[in-house]
């Protein structure tokens, strides 16, 4: 075969590897804010070695205030830092969900501790984050129905879970829910599930996760399986055809950040789907083996490991804290980056 051949092909598999790269953008918490304060450093560690991570696979992009955005840089360069500063670090929740159909829920109440002046700091929030989107000239679906993107869980083929809270929230019934969601999202089949945790969040991305096309992760429950025939009876009667894998679940609730909020660790399903990868959480932990063995034999994704015991304690980890952006959203936020980056070095 002739050297142009080659090159040829190199390139193709080139671009076709950029144009599916995620762009996964993680948010630090504000320099000096009282509820992260005992635990920024271990914030800071996680993302420094979820960023390494990502490196060489998709594209990453860190917001960071003044007082943040020196230690960031030192540790990963400008390119992947931006002054931008959001009020919490829960970006999954507060951004859009699905990065091929972006549309952005109403950030619940539920998210921010609850009641009326939990609903006030969501909207805040969002808004900053509205705000700075618009800045980027990003584009996405808007809707006043309340959910958390944590409780949008989809296949980017047609298929999502999503928990009964949403129903709750939004006084609907599931007929009525799915109707508006495959108007809205452009998906096909919906499971409701109910939450492992009645409660607080309430989010299905703690309980599943889509790991290739209708292909489903779930926790195991073998303390509690009236609950596990209940899920999976609502997952395959929301989901036609899934296919569905149980994975080890060495849950530890030991240490909580907040009362609110429990805990992930030991939670595997909260795991960060892209096109080509899966960045999957591990816990420093015997079981963290098991469960990737696990996970691998059910996707034909590169399953990449990241350390998230400085974090699950806080109740998230690997994709509460990642907005995923995709196609002409990911371009021209990464422009807005590098325009942004020109104008302060005048």
């Amino acid at each position: 075969m002739k050297l142009t051949t080659y090159l040829s092909i190199a390139f193709g598999l080139l671009m076709t590897n950029i144009a599916r790269a995620e762009l996964i953008v993680l948010a630090a918490p504000r320099t000096g804010d009282p509820y992260y304060a005992n635990v920024a450093d271990k914030i800071f560690n996680f993302h420094i070695a979820y960023a390494r991570q990502i490196e060489g696979r998709d594209d990453m992009l860190i917001l960071t205030d003044k007082g943040a955005y020196d230690r960031y840089v030192k540790e990963l360069g400008p390119d992947k830092v931006a002054l931008a500063p959001m009020s919490d670090i829960w970006m999954r929740d507060f951004g859009t969900s699905n990065a091929t159909a972006p549309l952005m829920f109403r950030y619940t109440a539920a998210g921010q501790g609850g009641g009326r002046r939990g609903q006030w700091d969501a909207d805040a929030l969002q808004e900053e984050l509205a705000a700075y989107a618009e800045q980027a000239a990003l584009s996405f679906k808007e809707s006043n129905l309340l959910n958390d993107g944590g409780n949008f869980v989809d296949d980017y083929a047609g298929n999502a879970v999503i928990s009964r809270k949403f129903l709750r929230d939004n006084k609907l019934s599931e007929q009525a829910a799915r109707d508006k969601l495959r108007k809205l999202a452009g998906v096909h089949h919906v499971a409701f599930i109910e939450s492992d945790e009645q409660g607080g969040l309430e989010h299905a991305d703690g309980v599943v996760s889509f790991v290739d096309t209708n292909t489903l992760i779930i926790n195991s429950y073998p303390s509690d399986p009236e609950y596990m025939q209940d899920l999976k009876k609502d997952l395959r009667r929301g989901l036609p055809g899934v296919k569905i894998h149980e994975i080890i679940t060495p849950y530890n609730g030991s240490k909580i950040h907040d009362s609110r909020f429990g805990s992930a660790c030991g939670l595997y399903t909260n795991a960060l789907v892209t096109p080509r990868r899966i960045y999957f959480p591990q816990f420093g932990i015997p079981q963290d083996a098991i469960a990737l063995k696990q996970v691998r034999a059910a996707t034909i994704r590169e399953v990449v490991p990241v350390a998230s015991s400085d974090v699950c304690f806080m109740g998230g980890g690997v994709r509460c804290m990642s907005w995923q952006l995709r196609g002409d959203n990911a371009s021209r936020l990464k422009a807005f980056h590098r325009s942004t980056q020109k104008k302060s070095r005048k």
